[in-house]
């Protein structure tokens, strides 16, 4: 059996910016856009991994321009920093892939602002990049893919306590932000249409991939790996319902590249439950389309983080 791809037309004069991509998915996204041709802007946290990730992504293709920047979405104060720096660099962009996420941190923790990490960084984090970046984004006519997970399927909003300050519960409020970006990508691309913004957002998600989300990470209060992370890997060794490392990028690299992709739509892998395989359409998950959440979450970012998106 063919493994699956995404054929990329050529990318040469676009910019593209992809956070979390000094690992995993990211990576991998950021190496095939390019690949592409495009110049490929890797916003990091961790600079040491960030220049690793530039080192794997030239030296598998030696003309690829691709470079860093500084980047902690659990602080408004950073993405507001990386928003003047590119405003001032005054390049349009063609993609911008919100990719980078973290996920079910054992014990609750905070952003450097008091949000719920998980929500702070997954979803308000990249709220705030897309207000920053909106002008570079509208000059291009420019393109927002949001890398949201099977996770938001399950679960809801928890409205009552965004922040899960009473009875925090990790999986949960992981599946919350995940529904929360989904809801937020979708209500983007309904209002650039609305107000004229000339940008289109979509969404994808990965399937199920064996990465660094549930490895362990001691930053996060989680020392060894999970049972799940365990089970992950043994099931991608052995092919089975599991994408591969190549895999893993190709419905954020259809939505975010292909001709045909769209805005207002939704992809993941075509196999099985959505867990696997190559990248296709499918539906929308049912609490991503409640137009009246989808307005309700744009309003409580907007309230948390005090920015505002243009009506016109």
């Amino acid at each position: 059996m063919a493994k699956p791809d995404v054929s990329v037309p050529d990318l040469s004069g676009k910019l593209a910016v992809v956070t979390g991509a000094s690992d995993g998915i990211g990576l991998g996204l950021a190496g095939r856009l390019a690949a592409a041709g495009a110049d490929v802007v890797l916003p990091v946290r961790n600079t040491a991994k960030g220049a690793a990730a530039v080192a794997r992504i030239r030296a598998a293709g030696p003309g690829a321009r691709v470079s860093l920047r500084a980047l902690d979405l659990s602080s408004l104060e950073s993405v507001a920093a990386l928003g003047e720096q590119l405003l001032g660099e005054g390049r349009p962009i063609d993609f911008l892939v919100n990719n980078a996420g973290i996920m079910e941190p054992p014990i609750r923790r905070e952003t450097k602002e008091g949000f719920e990490l998980q929500f702070g960084t997954n979803h308000l984090g990249h709220f705030a990049l897309v207000t920053a970046l909106l002008p570079l984004l509208r000059a291009a006519g420019g393109r927002v893919t949001s890398q949201s997970s099977i996770a938001a399927n399950l679960g809801g909003i928890h409205w009552d306590d965004p922040q899960w300050q009473a009875g925090y519960k990790p999986s949960a409020a992981y599946s919350q932000s995940k529904i929360a970006q989904m809801l937020f990508a979708l209500e983007l691309d309904r209002r650039s249409h609305r107000w004229g913004w000339s940008i289109s957002s979509n969404v994808a998600h990965p399937g199920i991939t064996p990465t660094n989300l549930l490895a362990a990470q001691p930053h996060l209060g989680r020392s060894k790996d999970t049972v799940a992370v365990r089970v992950i890997r043994r099931l991608g060794r052995a092919g089975i319902l599991v994408q591969s490392p190549e895999a893993g990028p190709l419905p954020a690299l259809y939505a975010a590249a292909h001709p045909d992709a769209r805005g207002g739509a939704f992809y993941g892998p075509r196999g099985f439950l959505h867990l696997s395989g190559a990248p296709a359409e499918q539906r929308i998950y049912k609490n991503a389309r409640d137009l009246t959440a989808a307005q309700r979450i744009w309003d409580l970012s907007e309230q948390l983080t005090g920015l505002r998106f243009p009506t016109s």
